[in-house]
This record gives C-alpha cells, structure tokens and sequence, in this order.
C-alpha cells in the first residue's frame, strides 16, 4: 500500500476520484488514503489460487465497480488481477477500462514447472480482457509482447521510488558512525548489507553461507526484516562459526541510514519483479551486487551478477566488491532517474489518458 501513497496524491489533486479495494486488515491500510477522501473497500480474494474467498471476491469487484461507476480499474499481484479481470468482462463493452501491472510474473526464466502450469494459463486467458497490461522489467516485458494479447503491453520502470530521500537525505557521519557503532563495527570492518522478508525466496541463507566460505571476521552481514526463517538464521550462523558476524536488525525505518553505513548492499533473491531495494541502494551510491535473475538484470551490471545457488561465486564476487574494483550498475546519474516517482508516476498518467 505505501508505493502508490505519492501517485494517488498526484491523482487526487488533479482532480481525480481515486478509491482502494484490498485484502489487507483496515488497520494496516494507511491512513492518509481516507484522509484524502479515497474509499477503502475490503476484499475476499488471497494469494492463494485455490482459496474460496476468490469465488466471492469476483463478485465484490463487479459490485464495486458498478456502483462507483469507474473509468479505470487498475490492479496489482497476480489473484486480485484474476478475479479483477474475470469482475469486468461484461464491464468493458460499457466502457471501463481494465490495467494490469505485473509486479514480476511468477513463471520465469527457472521458474518451477508448476508455476508455468499455473500462473502461465491464467495470464494467458486473461490478457484477453486486458486493455493495458504493464510489465516492470525487460524479461516479462519481452515475453508479454511475444504471449499475451493483451490489447496494449506497456512497459514502466518500477513503482517508482523517491530518488530525493536516498541521494540527497540529509545525514551526519555521526548517524552512520552510530550505526556501525551499535552493531560494534569499527572502520576496518566491511557491513554487507540486505533488506527484505527473511523467507527462501531471499535466499539471504547463501550469503550467511559465503560469509563461511570468506573466511573473514571482519566482514559483516545485516539483515533489516522480519520472517519466520528467524531463528533458523540464526542457528545456521551458529553453525558455521560466523554468529558474530551476523546481524538480524528486524524491522527498520531508517533504510536510507542503513545504505550508507553499509559497504556494499547484496540482493541474493531467487525471483524478482524490480527490487526497490536495489534501486535504493544505487540512488544511495552504495555498490551493489546481486543474483543473475531478471529485474536485478535490469539495474547492476553483469560484472556484479553471480548465480544465486553457487556460494563460492557469491563470495567471489563479495571479495570482488570489498577488497578489488566492481562497477555499478545504474547509479546517480541518468540512468537512475528513469526508476524514480516522477518519472514513473507520468508514464502511468500517460498511459490513463490514451485509455
């Protein structure tokens, strides 16, 4: 709910009614979003396929949508946009506009064979009642274009992050300084640096397994997220012999802090859309490495990419970072610029007028 805080404002003060259909708890929906006016109605659908609550989550949206006579329905993650896109079949002929925005299709270059069997199917059927499907990397921009006949595949750079708050947030040396200090770092320790859910997809278990593979002490790993792998992390850690090396922060609010007290950020995830991470850490001017897979293909360079299953390249390439030279992928320049708020926040404008 927080990435589109920026564009819905946008929208609203020029003039356009913009109301939310989510699944999520009331008390978890912001609440600038009924400060502005915007109606929040809550949903049946999961992110399950085979949950029942999306039988009668079909019938909420054409509900929803009827009553709130709506130019354009635009939805995000692969159930709701199944149940949305299902919702207003009939719809279309009287004139709504339905946009998808694929925040990463779950079938992929290694996807599991069931995903493919699954999700392919669904999105394949149900570009034909799409009016714009958008794509946020390359890879499922290409593959869009090439399978799904949707009547229009756009491609947008991301959700849009806000390049002004990770390049030029104010900050002291003191801050970072303190950073570090708390996690008992001194200037000739290195700080690795990743955020996210701690669950398999991450993958943040084959950097713990590289710091093995290093054999440093002083090179450090932290962690600023919540999840069930927990105290699993924990425990591999013990094993290994680098507990003291690594640091599980929970949950943080100061991410732009964290990118710089840290020497390098590392995105180790098996499956990506576009990592707003990444494009953090780069808009930060933090080095950054990651896993060979789309999206993070989108923004680091191919110098910096190692296979997310193969530890002694990670390390490799950890190594490469901290103690040789590695190039940058996008960074602060113009290239980066096309991944900001701004900048996405017009292309999904121009896409609703030519709707």
């Amino acid at each position: 709910m927080d990435f589109f805080k920026s564009f819905i404002k946008e929208l609203i003060e020029e003039g356009n009614t913009v109301d939310i259909a989510t699944n999520i708890s009331e008390s978890d929906v912001p609440a600038c979003y009924r400060e502005w006016g915007c109606k929040v109605y809550p949903l049946s659908c999961t992110r399950s396929p085979f949950d029942k609550g999306n039988i009668s989550a079909i019938k909420e949206i054409r509900r929803i949508v009827i009553q709130g006579n709506y130019d354009i329905v635009h939805c995000h993650t692969p159930i709701a946009a199944f149940c949305t896109r299902l919702a207003c079949i009939s719809l279309r002929k009287k004139g709504v506009k339905v946009i998808y925005t694929a925040h990463g299709f779950h079938f992929y270059k290694g996807a599991p064979l069931k995903n493919w069997l699954i999700f392919y199917p669904a999105e394949w059927l149900c570009a034909f009642w799409t009016d714009v499907l958008i794509t946020i990397n390359k890879e499922d921009y290409a593959l869009a274009q090439k399978h799904m006949h949707a009547k229009k595949v756009e491609y947008v750079p991301g959700v849009g992050i806000d390049l002004q708050k990770f390049s030029s947030k104010p900050y002291t040396a003191e801050r970072v300084k303190d950073i570090r200090s708390q996690l008992g770092l001194t200037d000739e320790n290195k700080l690795i640096l990743s955020l996210g859910e701690l669950n398999e997809n991450k993958n943040f278990e084959a950097v713990i397994r590289a710091l093995k593979e290093l054999d440093d002490k002083s090179i450090h790993y932290a962690v600023a997220g919540e999840g069930k792998l927990h105290d699993y992390f924990l425990n591999l850690a013990k094993e290994l012999g680098v507990f003291e090396q690594l640091h599980l922060l929970g949950f943080r609010n100061d991410a732009p802090d964290l990118y710089k007290a840290a020497n390098l950020y590392i995105n180790s995830s098996l499956r990506e859309g576009l990592p707003v991470s990444v494009m953090e850490a780069l808009a930060s001017g933090t080095p950054v490495i990651g896993s060979n897979i789309r999206g993070n293909a989108d923004l680091v360079s191919a110098q910096n990419l190692f296979n997310p299953l193969d530890i002694k390249d990670i390390a490799d390439k950890i190594r490469g970072c901290l103690f040789g030279e590695i190039l940058q992928g996008a960074s602060q320049n113009e290239d980066i610029c096309k991944f900001g708020s701004q900048n996405v926040s017009k292309r999904i404008k121009e896409i609703y007028k030519q709707c």
